[in-house]
């Protein structure tokens, strides 16, 4: 018979079995006494300690989306638990994969009212894939196993594991059992042949093919598969948000990101495509605009590994229910070579178009600093090799599109749920789960305020992420709409802001402001040669509005370029 230990002690055990070698956290009362035999695991794990309990699930994120591996939080109860439940919200409509570890008050206390007790259960099934409250030692071990195997199967999530203080400070039997089954979930699915013959039959057939690549491309992995089929068949491939970097930005068949404010070509000929091809993408509002109007000519092949997204907005005509590189695997040695040459010259017409009205504007001028300047600047500074993580906002917008991606994994922003705070720990997340990137993060200087706090784990931690705010001292992305739909009523949108330079170097971290196009490229040199962290203080031109841009209710091909102007195919 093997030596008993404490349960606290089966859940290190556990984790380290699991292949975790990091963990976010913030300790507390309920969960001490893990942290009492984390204490003695300091060589298998290293814990690092966040400010703030939501910085630690975001920087769970930001690590999880560029390493491919699941992120893990631990915390205390009531407010420390209550604290994740935004990143929990945000993992789950962004599918990453995420284990919430939580303290929690004896079990004999549940439901008293015990001080720091919350229904964490409660509170958080509604945003995760799984929540199991734990109240006996022997079942850390399986509760585990299963919540690892549950976040980073099928379509990842987040999961929430609850534990009472005798869960942890009871006596177990240690044995660790790695998940590959649980009855009634099927993370993998198989694909019928038939549908990839349907599907396959559709592509060989169309005129003017479309390929819309979302996050799923990644989640799977099927990056070359996706670029394989593109050049095949000359298919133009446009993204989704979080697809940016499934495919290189230079690639010739990469035609631009969908979406509210995306690129005028891949958004307006959306319409005109007779066969669309989603793989790994849900087709969210920000994407469609006006269901309907959207796709009207186009026959929808939908790729997904989570069967409820087909048909939820759009229709689709031939679901495939599967993991999307799987799928391509068996789509692509069916698909015919083809030109489509007339279809891609499209999008270089509208490319110009869009060039001429915004690109230009954007990049090229005598007035203020603006935003895309400074994301092109630091992109082509880090020869396009950078991971980008954005905040939220106009800096995310502007930044996503005026980045460029070389390789797969390369950006890290709150895509479905839009979460002002997220860009400083993800960012701290991600540096250290690819560590030989180099790691930019661009802020507006509301979101940076939101976790600014995180400053002290960077200094703690020397973690050399770059931090760029584009400081316009308003909240720019409702100003903009103010302006725009609300007659100028510019309602608690301009900010009075600290001196970040000084709050940088309070945390030990370089940091200069750029106010002017003559510093900014000198700026960003000096940035990127340092070693460790620093922060920009950019200026920017705080009347700089998110063009092209799809108003609400609007269709695909109702794109404005600037407030007085809308898009229209060249005669």
């Amino acid at each position: 018979m093997s030596e008993k230990i404490t349960g606290a002690e089966a859940l290190i055990k556990s984790l380290i079995a699991e292949g975790v070698d990091r963990i976010f956290g913030y300790p507390g009362g309920t969960i001490i006494s893990v942290y009492d035999k984390l204490y003695d695991y300091t060589n298998e794990i290293e814990h690092v300690l966040v400010r703030h309990e939501q910085g630690a699930i975001h920087a769970a994120e930001g690590y999880a989306r560029v390493s491919n591996r699941v992120g893990v939080v631990i915390v205390t109860s009531g407010p420390g638990a209550a604290n994740v439940v935004t990143g929990l919200s945000d993992a789950m409509m962004d599918s990453t994969p995420v284990v919430v570890i939580s303290g929690q008050v004896n079990s004999k206390l549940l439901g008293n009212d015990s001080f720091q007790e919350t229904d964490v259960i409660g509170i958080t099934l509604p945003v995760t894939k799984w929540s199991l409250q734990v109240r006996r030692a022997e079942d850390v071990p399986a509760a585990i196993a299963k919540a690892f195997y549950i976040a980073r199967s099928g379509r990842p999530g987040p999961v929430v594991l609850d534990l009472s203080k005798d869960a942890q400070t009871g006596l177990v039997e240690w044995k660790h059992e790695h998940i590959k089954f649980i009855r009634s979930y099927d993370p993998r699915p198989v694909v019928p042949p038939s549908d990839i013959v349907s599907a396959a039959n559709l592509i060989n057939a169309a005129k003017r093919p479309l390929i819309i690549a979302g996050h799923g491309v990644m989640i799977s992995g099927a990056e070359k598969e996706l670029k394989a089929l593109a050049e095949k068949a000359n298919i133009p491939v446009a993204a989704t948000l979080l697809g940016l970097s499934s495919i290189p930005s230079d690639h010739p068949m990469y035609v631009g990101m969908v979406g509210m404010h995306g690129n005028i070509g891949p958004n307006y000929l959306t319409n005109e495509a007779d066969v669309i091809l989603a793989i790994g993408m849900r087709f969210d509002d920000r994407v469609t605009g006006d269901l309907s109007r959207y796709a009207t000519n186009a026959k929808v092949i939908h790729v997904d590994i989570d069967s409820s997204e087909f048909d939820r907005n759009v229709h689709t005509h031939i679901p495939i229910h599967g993991d999307a590189k799987d799928v391509l695997m068996q789509l692509n040695p069916l698909i015919e070579p083809a030109k489509h040459d007339e279809w891609r010259e499209r999008f270089s017409v509208c490319d110009k178009v869009e060039t001429d009205t915004v690109k230009n504007h954007e990049l090229h001028h005598d007035g203020l600093l603006t935003m895309g300047e400074v994301a092109e600047c630091v992109s082509r500074a880090t020869n396009h090799e950078a991971i980008l993580v954005t905040d939220v906002g106009q800096n995310q917008m502007i930044s996503a599109r005026y980045f460029s991606y070389a390789f797969p994994r390369s950006i890290v922003t709150s895509g479905g749920l839009g979460t002002m705070g997220f860009g400083l720990p993800a960012a701290v997340g991600a540096k250290m789960g690819a560590p030989e990137r180099t790691v930019c993060m661009m802020c507006g200087d509301g979101g940076f305020q939101m976790t600014i706090e995180e400053l002290g784990t960077i200094m703690q931690y020397h973690t050399g992420v770059k931090i760029i705010v584009l400081n316009n001292n308003f909240l720019g992305n409702v100003r903009q709409w103010q302006e725009l739909f609300f007659n100028k009523r510019y309602s608690q949108t301009p900010m009075l802001n600290p001196d970040f330079v000084m709050i940088a170097h309070a945390y030990g971290i370089p940091a200069e402001t750029v106010e002017n196009r003559e510093q900014l490229q000198g700026a960003v040199e000096r940035m990127l040669a340092t070693d460790g962290p620093y922060l920009l203080n950019v200026h920017i031109d705080d009347a700089d509005n998110m063009f092209p841009m799809i108003t609400p209710g609007s269709a695909v091909t109702e794109i404005m370029v600037n407030k007085d102007m809308k898009f229209v195919y060249p005669a």
